[in-house]
């Protein structure tokens, strides 16, 4: 692999084009589906054949989302729908987005009149390049599953259903989600959606990889076989997202020195309330002290310093 880079060089030392470039300019091409059918085939944990490419809402061309995301709708050789979507920026509210996209999926592709048998199963496959929640892991799953509130047990499908529907479990006719949170991942590969995410991430295909897929990339995917124009192109694409990434590295940055500037004023004050604080319950304590040597009844002095009686009792 490539050696270690400063931030800002993340995508320049490869020989390879990125993954979201190669979702806009290359994957749609038929001739080059494998190195797709590979990665969702290593992702899916089974075969999976893309028989076409349908419209998908974005591939935007505008200035911003152009490099801040890209997406891709297939349908497999089972008639299910993939949506595959890298994400550049960070996006408070993307699970609720993963949410809509799957649901417009659904009530999108199905014929006005079919019954609910035919809704489509659906996979949400992201790439995400920013900070996605709060989790230790680089990769999850997401699936339905009806659990009993008193038993604990998993609803699933009668003998009938499972015939029809022909799939095994209730989950599987809902849609499932994948989130890739390629950013976190900074280790040897070891397993083949290691050696997917380790390309995801730097752009870089190690010679010892040999997860499905990554052959067809190696050999369709490279620098040296784009134009000159295409190479300016995809060099300012890459410009754009360092770009990017610094603005979110500043932002970050600048929002943890807020934080600690804000912590210290706040700790600050905190500690003069509670010396405050501190300072009064001791003036109370000495009084209640002062009255008990002058065997004045405990109640009185309870009602004179606020004191409970087992306070004054322990002076």
């Amino acid at each position: 692999m490539n050696k270690e880079k400063e931030k800002g060089d993340e995508f320049m030392g490869s020989n390879y084009i990125r993954f979201d470039w190669a979702m806009k300019r290359l994957l749609r091409n038929k001739a080059n589906f494998g190195v797709l059918e590979g990665f969702l085939t290593t992702l899916l944990n089974e075969k999976i054949v893309i028989q076409r490419l349908l419209e998908s809402e974005s591939n935007q061309e505008d200035e911003f989302d152009k490099y801040n995301r890209v997406d891709m709708l297939a349908e497999n050789s089972k008639g299910e729908l993939i949506l595959i979507e890298v994400q550049n920026n960070n996006e408070y509210a993307y699970f609720q987005r993963m949410l809509f996209g799957t649901s417009k999926l659904v009530t999108e592709y199905i014929n006005r009149g079919d019954g609910y048998d035919h809704v489509r199963k659906v996979y949400s496959v992201n790439i995400v390049y920013f900070s996605l929640g709060s989790g230790k892991d680089i990769v999850y799953h997401g699936k339905t599953e009806f659990r009993g509130i008193h038993q604990g047990d998993v609803l699933e499908l009668t003998p009938f259903q499972k015939q029809t529907f022909k799939v095994a479990h209730v989950s599987q006719l809902y849609p499932e989600y994948y989130i890739l949170k390629v950013n976190d991942f900074n280790q040897v590969a070891r397993s083949p959606l290691e050696e997917w995410i380790c390309y995801l991430n730097t752009g870089d295909i190690p010679d010892s990889a040999t997860a499905p897929g990554l052959g067809e990339a190696r050999q369709r995917l490279k620098l040296d076989k784009m134009t000159k124009e295409e190479l300016k192109a995809y060099y300012r694409h890459l410009d754009n997202i360092v770009i990017l990434r610094d603005n979110i590295y500043t932002e970050r940055a600048e929002g943890r020195a807020e934080g600690r500037a804000e912590g210290r004023a706040e700790g600050r004050a905190e500690g003069r309330a509670e010396g405050r604080m501190e300072g009064r319950m001791e003036e109370k304590r000495e009084m209640a002290h002062n009255m008990k040597s002058l065997n004045i009844p405990l109640d009185t002095i309870s009602q004179v310093t606020g004191l409970s009686i087992e306070e004054i009792k322990s002076l």
